[in-house]
């Protein structure tokens, strides 16, 4: 299925998460790669230096603030599962005595970390790397990555990367450095588009996928939270990790978003689950059919509630806008949701969408995202 996303009309674009494989168990096969080799460095935050209020286009509204940017073309995306997953090779013996005992406590649950950029920018690809129901840290292990621009043509290998025991590595994008993670700078900007990052722990062959875009100030964007908003119940990640189920998605919400992406928005989840949930949050996305996109957890071990919530999602609206990019339509169903997008200023408030709850900030209640349907199929689309 293809998906319509806005971009520069000399930029290549991609289609997102197939949620990766953490097991090694693809269906696809292996390709080819192009040979270059690139490695870690251990750099330290990253900062933008785009202003949300210089950067946002010439379409943005100064009385809503809402970033609409300059129209470019509306191009079909490829997706980013069309190309096999590259072959690493024969399995490597582990680094560490300890690892054995790592790998026997349960399952991989690696998962990437995805970023919007600007092109500018310093473009981290990070992802962690934990085995079973406590989270272990895979430590001091190799584990190679592979690029796919654009999310076509050939990976490109960058080379073995070792994953960090606690601390080892300074704090990026926000991203503080608890053990098994790989931060990994790319040696140049990536162009605009989307693209995956397919990492490879080589002493299983477990896998994850980190999605990166690159987009200008000013590219128009929505954010949904998950639970409760897309999902059938605000509890659904609890007993998503239970019962080992993927949640309901609520009916009409995969039609609604597709239409706003057909119009040339750019996706991103934000949710307050646990870090440890993000894999299973992309393989919700991906079964429940709504359209690919950029996705961020908590980064913590158990989410987020109330005023953490509040804070975690004011801190990610902040981190957006600080690269010139303000969501036009957000979508939530409680306070700290309302409380997020208040604080970042979100506007005009009838776009911002509230599913069977009332927002105290005057924010819009819907009932069934039927109800946006036809409005959507009304609006202008943002790109050409």
């Amino acid at each position: 299925m293809a998906v319509f996303g806005c971009s520069d009309p000399d930029a290549g674009s991609g289609n997102g998460p197939d949620g990766g494989s953490t097991d090694g168990s693809s269906s696809s096969g292996a390709s080819g790669p192009t040979t270059t080799g690139i490695s870690g460095t251990a750099g330290g935050e990253s900062s933008s230096t785009a202003s949300a209020d210089a950067t946002t286009g010439d379409a943005e509204s100064s009385e809503t603030g809402t970033t609409t940017g300059a129209p470019g073309t509306c191009d079909p995306v490829p997706a980013c599962n069309d190309v096999p997953i590259p072959d690493a090779g024969p399995l490597l013996d582990w680094e560490q005595f300890g690892t054995t005992a790592v790998v026997l406590s349960g399952a991989p649950r690696h998962r990437g970390r995805d970023m919007f950029y600007n092109p500018d920018d310093a473009h981290w690809a990070m992802a962690k790397f934990a085995y079973g129901p406590t989270d272990w840290d895979l430590a001091e292990e190799q584990v190679d990555a592979f690029l796919l621009r654009n999310c076509e043509g050939e990976w490109e290998p960058l080379g073995p990367q070792f994953t960090t025991d606690d601390g080892d590595h300074p704090t990026v994008e926000g991203v503080e450095d608890s053990g098994g993670w790989v931060f990994l700078e790319l040696p140049e900007p990536l162009p605009p588009g989307r693209h995956r990052v397919h990492w490879v722990v080589r002493g299983d062959d477990s896998r994850a996928d980190t999605y990166i875009e690159v987009v200008e100030p000013g590219t128009p964007i929505i954010l949904s939270d998950i639970d409760g908003t897309l999902t059938t119940s605000e509890w659904e990640r609890l007993v998503d990790f239970l019962l080992d189920s993927i949640p309901d998605v609520n009916e009409g919400a995969p039609e609604a978003l597709h239409a706003l992406v057909e119009l040339g928005y750019r996706p991103m989840y934000l949710t307050a689950r646990p870090e440890f949930l993000g894999n299973r949050t992309y393989e919700f996305i991906e079964a429940r059919g709504l359209p690919p996109g950029i996705i961020h957890t908590s980064l913590s071990a158990t989410g987020a509630l109330g005023d953490a919530a509040i804070e975690l999602k004011t801190g990610e609206l902040e981190a957006l806008a600080a690269r010139g990019l303000v969501p036009s339509w957000v979508f939530g169903n409680t306070d700290s949701d309302a409380e997020a997008y208040e604080n970042a200023g979100i506007s005009p408030l009838e776009q911002r969408v509230f599913f069977q709850f009332e927002d105290m900030f005057g924010g819009r209640t819907i009932e069934s995202y039927g109800e946006l349907l036809p409005e959507f199929a009304e609006l202008d689309p943002v790109c050409e």
